[in-house]
């Protein structure tokens, strides 16, 4: 298809366990979370079309298929009618029909939507229970960032990966085997006996993700064709992902003080284990598609992107100079510089050159890159000021921060609405514009009183859902049949690298000169790349919106 869219009417890291950030969404220091950059999520689909005809026993199947051993169609007579005496529509089994359709993929895109929710959750989940973690578990604080990096460097590399094998071996299943093994990984992650153990399927629970994420969000755009169906399902996963996000602030908050870590660890496996019954339900597999897997490009793929986010993580509490960023960042970049070069010349690549021929998909690829580090300092800064400048409980701290996530989830609500009418180019300048605004209110009031500091919030809220939602409809509209899994794992790899680079940018701005007030100026910039960004952005047909 090419139809498109419309332009129309501080300090230095704390000790101990260093912040982290993923492609899902970045998170901080124990007790703390940070927004997901990530507002994409995902939903089935079967691209198939349907019919429908009245059975003997009148009953419809939800595909349109009828139930019951014959046809009670005859010529001449309406479909559904006994005879042609007084024979009317047959409204009724269509109506069903169509309820059905309706009924499933509510259902599905509720149960893509939870996945996204969960992956979220997980990481003020870890940082909730890393002191315990480490307290019970007798780990160093090396052994306790490595419970943090474990996870960040499996899902950061396998990403590319994850979103082809969906293509390949059909997204339902790719899909559902993510979660199962995130699922799996969680519960034994609560009855880790030691340290090692926790690292090992920490790893896991991140190859699990990688899985899951992008197959999800091809199953999305497999479900849902361009137009406001897409856009809406795009932004009630934005919505529910920043919910889930206000959650994980209560948490952190709330049950940092009561009982064993343990608890705080399972609370996914109950969210995963409906979501894998749920789905074969509700979720349609898509068609394979052909092909074989490109090994040296996923090899090249999965070490750089590895060594890339590794760097970056490390420079949140390293100087950039040390060889472990300086030589991790090197590699990373080298590795991605060759993985390009294989995937022109590979016969079926693991993400197809032309994938960033379309200008507008390109730039909103690099909006996304940008993104993340206009609000990671929000977080990252004030919990600190909150909790160790103002002595707040952490209960207290995260509460103050909610009105972030809360305004995500209702501007993202409303979302829809606004990009049909603004267009991608001027709802991502508002959205950028607003988190400028937001970050540079911060570097001027951060330490004030919280009256001058609520209303940033509430502008980086509604900058967030206006930025994430156009970028994400850009970045995945327009693809060549069988591209869906690949630019979702682009996409997904993108917000991931952009949550590390901000973070490491920002420590680094804060630690050499200023403190939380040249980070959050740091913040801006960033916010200010995306506003370049949406600048670039071409006027296009309104088919995908409208």
């Amino acid at each position: 298809m090419t139809a498109q869219l419309s332009d129309q009417p501080v300090p230095a890291a704390p000790a101990g366990p260093r912040p982290t950030t993923s492609g899902h969404g970045p998170t901080t220091g124990p007790g703390t979370t940070t927004a997901s950059a990530s507002g994409a999520t995902t939903t089935l689909g079967s691209g198939s079309s349907t019919s429908t005809s009245a059975s003997a026993s009148g009953r419809t199947t939800a595909l349109g298929r009828t139930t019951g051993s014959r046809s009670a169609t005859t010529p001449g007579h309406a479909p559904g009618s006994a005879s042609g005496a007084g024979s009317t529509p047959a409204s009724g089994p269509v109506a069903g029909g169509r309820a059905g359709k309706k009924r499933r993929a509510a259902g599905a895109l509720a149960v893509i939507a939870g996945c996204n929710a969960m992956i979220q959750l997980d990481d003020p989940i870890v940082n909730i229970a890393l002191p315990g973690m480490r307290a019970d578990l007798g780990l160093s604080a090396v052994g306790a960032s490595w419970v943090l990096t474990a996870y960040l460097l499996a899902f950061g590399g396998l990403l590319l990966l994850g979103g082809r094998l969906g293509d390949l071996l059909g997204r339902r299943r790719v899909f559902m085997a993510g979660v199962g093994l995130f699922t799996a990984a969680a519960a034994l992650r609560g009855a880790a006996s030691s340290g090692e153990m926790l690292i090992a399927v920490r790893a896991v629970q991140g190859v699990g993700a990688a899985l899951a994420a992008p197959s999800g969000l091809a199953l999305l755009l497999s479900m849902f064709p361009q137009g406001p169906a897409r856009t809406r399902a795009i932004a009630v996963c934005t919505a529910a992902g920043a919910l889930s996000t206000a959650g994980g602030l209560l948490l952190a908050g709330a049950l940092t003080s009561l009982g064993s870590w343990r608890w705080v660890v399972y609370l996914d496996v109950p969210v995963g284990v409906a979501i894998v019954v749920a789905a074969p339900f509700v979720l349609a597999e898509t068609p394979r598609v052909r092909g074989r897997l490109d090994a040296a490009g996923a090899l090249l793929s999965a070490l750089g992107a590895a060594a890339l986010v590794f760097g970056l993580a490390r420079a949140a509490e390293r100087p950039w100079g040390d060889m472990s960023v300086a030589g991790s960042v090197l590699a990373g970049v080298v590795g991605l510089v060759l993985f390009a070069v294989v995937e022109r010349r590979a016969r079926q690549p693991l993400v197809a050159p032309s994938l960033f021929a379309d200008r507008d998909r390109l730039l909103a690829y690099g909006a996304t890159l940008a993104v993340p580090g206009a609000v990671i300092g929000t977080y990252f800064f004030l919990n600190q000021f909150f909790q160790a400048g103002r002595g707040w409980s952490a209960l207290v701290a995260a509460c103050a921060l909610l009105p972030l996530p809360v305004t995500t989830a209702l501007a993202a609500a409303g979302g829809e609405r606004l990009l049909r009418r603004l267009g991608a180019r001027r709802m991502l300048a508002v959205g950028a514009g607003l988190l400028v605004c937001g970050n540079g209110w911060l570097a001027l009031s951060a330490t004030g009183p919280y009256p001058l500091v609520l209303p940033a919030l509430v502008l980086l809220g509604a900058g967030m859902a206006c930025g994430v939602l156009p970028l994400t409809v850009l970045a995945t509209s327009s693809l060549a049949p069988g591209g869906a899994g690949a630019a979702s794992g682009v996409l997904n790899a993108v917000q991931g690298v952009g949550g590390s680079v901000g973070l490491a940018t920002l420590v680094t701005v804060a630690s050499h000169g200023g403190g939380a007030a040249a980070g959050f100026v740091a913040g801006a910039a960033f916010a200010a790349v995306a506003l370049v960004a949406a600048a670039g952005l071409r006027g296009r047909p309104a088919a995908v919106v409208s």
